[in-house]
């Protein structure tokens, strides 16, 4: 992936639901200028939410989603249905499509309604306006629009776009940490678990924040650290580290220098660090016999000594000292209950928009069930956790 292109987790993603046949796949189409998703007159056509990324005025880098319909029925009905719910963990505005000439079911309230539940804004498009002769009463977030004749198509664009939070208003990953003209050293291991030829996501994305910072980054091998310090001639404003190095690098990195991981800057960026730093602590209670859900949000060949099936569940088994169980989820893949796990440890959460981390989040604090991720987990085993937060001062005083 380039430096320069939008990753699908930082993209603003656009859902739209409705009943089968209330033409959601054709006003994707006309939103889109595109022959994105399949158009046919048989009821429930759209089998499986289709994603598209794109760039949408007046948005800008977009995930398009176009869903089954929510009345489906029958056993595969309900699968698709499931589908679409699991859509509205991810999805930053809800576009709504009824058939005006119908006007509202039961179905299409039942969707505003989890919307509202889920805080999700939504436009309602009443869709084939063209075959209504009168005109309905219309509330500021519902429109009439007609995709056979690209009527009010424009119009429900910009109704979308006033209903985003635009990427200049969104948090940084390091950005706000920073000053002009500040050194940011960044610690990137290469070794056998590295992706070949490229860096992970969160070392592009944070690279990229601090020269939007217009500060320097200077990338070193955790091996190549301390000589780096020696040599820079000045302090730098932090160092951030992939957490699998954190105790080394943090026996390296002098008590007066920032030192934070990029795990730990992906978790606020995601919304969850306050609740990863309180979950964590869940390791001192574990007892023989509980289970451990270690969860990722992509899927990757594992390697012999993967961070989340083995470095993680071998570290905590030394800091407890007890018979831990595991348990592991990858990508879409996150359970509904989680009532047989005693805490759950979540990756950075990179290839996840912010939604649906927080959803991930919710679902645990719900069921009672502690949260936390990766580089939380590792700097508590290793000690270290309040030094990596000393970068937000509201979280180091708490520990």
């Amino acid at each position: 992936m380039s430096l320069n292109s939008t990753p699908s987790a930082n993209r603003i993603h656009i859902g739209f639901f409705g009943r089968r046949n209330a033409g959601k796949s054709s006003i994707v189409n006309a939103v889109t200028g595109q022959d994105l998703a399949v158009v046919s007159e048989i009821r429930g056509t759209t089998t499986d939410p289709v994603y598209k990324s794109m760039e949408l005025l007046p948005m800008g880098p977009v995930v398009i989603i176009d869903t089954p319909g929510f009345d489906d029925e029958g056993s595969l009905g309900d699968l698709r249905v499931k589908k679409t719910r699991q859509v509205l963990n991810k999805t930053d505005v809800a576009v709504l499509i009824v058939d005006a000439s119908e006007g509202k079911q039961p179905c299409d309230e039942e969707l505003i309604a989890l919307f509202q539940e889920k805080e999700i804004p939504y436009v309602v498009a009443y869709n084939k306006s063209d075959l209504v002769t009168e005109q309905r009463e219309l509330s500021e977030n519902e429109i009439s629009v007609s995709a056979l004749y690209k009527q009010g198509i424009y119009e429900l664009k910009e109704m979308i776009g006033r209903s985003v939070v635009m990427e200049d208003e969104r948090l940084k990953i390091v950005g706000d940490l920073i000053q002009p003209d500040d050194f940011v050293v960044l610690v990137v291991p290469i070794d056998s678990a590295a992706p070949k030829g490229r860096l992970i996501l969160p070392q592009q994305q944070t690279i990229r924040d601090v020269l939007e910072a217009d500060a320097t980054a200077l990338v070193v091998k955790e091996n190549g650290l301390a000589e780096t310090l020696k040599n820079m001639g000045q302090k730098p404003a932090m160092v951030i580290t992939d957490s699998q190095a954190f105790e080394q690098v943090a026996t390296t990195v002098p008590e007066d220098i920032l030192l934070t991981s990029f795990s730990i800057l992906m978790a606020r960026y995601k919304g969850f660090l306050d609740a990863a730093v309180e979950g964590v602590r869940a390791l001192d209670t574990l007892e023989d016999g509980d289970t451990v859900l270690i969860s990722e949000g992509c899927t990757h060949h594992r390697q012999c000594d993967d961070i989340g099936t083995v470095k993680l569940p071998r570290w905590i088994r030394q800091y407890t000292g007890k018979d831990i169980r595991f348990a592991t989820s990858s990508g879409t893949g996150f359970p509904d209950d989680l009532s047989g796990y005693k805490m759950v440890i979540h990756c950075g959460g990179c290839m996840l928009n912010e939604r649906e981390v927080k959803y991930r989040m919710k679902c645990s604090l719900d069921q009672g069930v502690p949260f936390t991720n990766y580089g939380v987990t590792i700097a508590y085993l290793k000690g270290i956790l309040k030094r990596s937060v000393q970068v937000f001062p509201y979280l180091y005083e708490r520990l």
